[in-house]
């Protein structure tokens, strides 16, 4: 059983952190509590009946809006610095979420995603044959996240009372305005590469044209970089919240910051992300062989050309 349960003890150890560290008490008992309430009724209960993990789609995003809604009303920070994080929990949150959600009223969710295909291929590689099981525990996981690592950047931001604001925060906000807009441009574009190929009466095709020349996953990595922008703007704030606990505390706090930043990049390239998406694509697009071994995978990077990648791989 062991092998089922323990890909959430990190997680576990994360809330912990931050229950005992005096002024993120009853932000992170009240975020944790209501995680676990919504992902039980959101993603729990519709797992166990269906079988599909899917619904984490829904849960995580709806997470992320409640972590908003919590430092909103309990954070006791800078009132303008509490605002502006809980407004991008809440708009990556509900922006996310409400997708889900419409395509969960557009029937979507009658069969497994293919991310969450893949996962059962992982399950089965380490041994874990009880399948109902090992949705739950990865349902959880998600949950315990909301409660953890990905609310350590909202939580550090809004507890700081400093009324004057740094470079290095405005520097945050701008990356995550920018990061927004290419995931946004990157979405755009894969949209209308595929109604072009619908209209064209196309199909299996790979798109390369705009970001996706640049990236194999441009909105992957975009949203990689909004996470990365809510780290770096919580900079400031954790150095300002050095004196106000232990330093130990203070140290693990700053670790879980940048865990946060580890957390997405490893569950937007190798668990939900990139190589679960291209497993099938390699199966589905006849081209996309070739487009792999001339674009970058994931940062973007100079197309390179087919004689050059040949070598590189010789």
């Amino acid at each position: 059983m062991l092998k089922y349960f323990s890909p959430l003890t990190l997680f576990v150890l994360g809330w912990l952190l931050l229950l005992n560290i005096p002024m993120f008490q009853t932000i992170s008992l009240t975020n944790g509590i209501a995680q676990l309430i919504l992902f039980a009724l959101v993603v729990c209960l519709p797992a166990w009946k269906t079988g599909r993990l899917s619904y984490v789609d829904i849960g995580w995003p709806l997470g992320l809006a409640v972590i908003g809604i919590t430092c909103l009303l309990l954070a006791e920070g800078d009132s303008l610095r509490k605002g502006v994080v809980s407004f991008v929990y809440l708009f990556i949150g509900l922006r996310m979420g409400l997708g889900a959600i419409k395509m969960w009223r557009a029937g979507a969710f009658k069969k497994e995603f293919p991310r969450y295909q893949f996962q059962r291929r992982r399950w089965e590689k380490s041994g874990k044959t009880n399948t109902m099981l090992v949705i739950q525990v990865d349902a959880i996981l998600q949950g315990l996240a909301n409660a953890s690592f990905l609310a350590v950047p909202a939580f550090i931001i809004s507890a700081n009372p400093n009324p004057s604001y740094s470079v290095l925060e405005i520097l945050g906000l701008l990356l995550w305005f920018a990061a927004f807009i290419m995931e946004s441009v990157a979405d755009k574009q894969k949209h209308q590469f595929l109604r072009d190929m619908k209209q064209r009466g196309e199909k299996n095709k790979v798109c390369n044209v705009g970001l996706w020349r640049y990236s194999r996953h441009p909105n992957y990595f975009a949203e990689w970089m909004v996470w990365n922008a809510l780290v770096i703007a919580a900079i400031p704030s954790l150095l300002a919240l050095f004196s106000s606990m232990p330093f130990v505390s203070w140290a693990l706090l700053g670790a879980a910051l940048i865990y946060a930043s580890y957390i997405m990049y490893n569950t937007l390239v190798f668990f939900t992300g990139a190589i679960p998406s291209e497993y099938y694509s390699v199966q589905k697009r006849p081209e996309y062989k070739a487009y792999q071994q001339t674009t970058n995978m994931f940062f973007p990077g100079p197309v390179k050309s087919s004689s050059s990648a040949e070598e590189g791989t010789a």
